[in-house]
């Protein structure tokens, strides 16, 4: 079951504390991965859980698939400044700019409903396998959010991808995103058995950073009404653009 929805009013858990934490887990490595896929709820979940796994990865010539799920129109409800189809255009857009920073192409939409995955999930379960299905070769990585993340569309694309893993043979790695602002490290909901660094080069940081930079509608208030409060203010950003990136396996 998931969290309720975060509520930013609370700052959550320092980011040190995240960090301290990410020094204690096994290294990552990917030169076994041939070919990674990565799923994403909405535009911005692969650059915050995995904007360093994909630009490494396009760094060692590793051909890379970014699907995103929904296109975010839900993320501000009762905006006065942006309606839910301006929103989703817009968040599209940021999408294939952030690609473009890490060096992927565009990535593929789903247009799933935003907020509504779990009611659609054994149909996203079978879309995500066409893809997997797709991806030939061996060692195919495939990256999504945690099922236990604390966002009930984050949980939802987590089990589809799991399903489809299962059932292409694809790895499946899975990374957090609002499991840093709800939880605390020695939380027994957090796997810590089962985490990996990945540790991110300076180059890759200032990569990543550019395309969250991308992402001004999430991080940058539209006005001062407080429907339309970003959705990842400085507090959040701090713990997702470190210099290493966590995933379980």
């Amino acid at each position: 079951m998931a969290q309720p929805l975060i509520d930013l009013d609370d700052e959550g858990t320092p980011a040190h504390l995240w960090t301290a934490w990410g020094t204690e887990h096994r290294a990552l490595e990917i030169e076994s991965c041939q070919r990674l896929v990565v799923v994403a709820p909405h535009p911005d979940d692969e650059i915050l859980g995995a904007g360093g796994l994909i630009a490494l990865a396009r760094g060692n010539d590793i051909p890379v698939t970014v699907v995103i799920v929904t296109d975010g129109e839900g993320a501000y409800p009762g905006s006065p400044s942006y309606t839910p189809r301006a929103l989703a255009s817009l968040r599209i857009e940021e999408s294939r700019r952030a690609a473009r920073v890490v060096g992927a192409q565009a990535p593929t939409r789903l247009a799933f409903p935003d907020g509504a995955v779990g009611s659609r999930e054994e149909e996203l379960t079978s879309a995500l396998r066409g893809v997997l299905f797709r991806e030939t070769g061996p060692d195919v990585w495939c990256a999504t959010t945690w099922r236990n993340d604390g966002h009930p569309d984050h949980e939802a694309v987590g089990r589809a991808t799991a399903a489809a893993c299962k059932s292409s043979g694809a790895t499946l790695l899975e990374f957090p995103v609002w499991m840093f602002q709800w939880a605390h490290p020695d939380d027994a909901v957090v796997p810590s058995d089962r985490a990996r660094a990945l540790a991110l080069p300076a180059k890759i940081v200032r990569t990543k950073l550019a395309a969250i930079d991308e992402y001004s509608s999430q991080a940058i208030a539209a006005s001062t009404h407080p429907a339309d409060r970003p959705i990842l203010p400085p507090h959040v950003l701090e713990r997702l653009a470190g210099r290493s990136e966590t995933f379980f396996v």
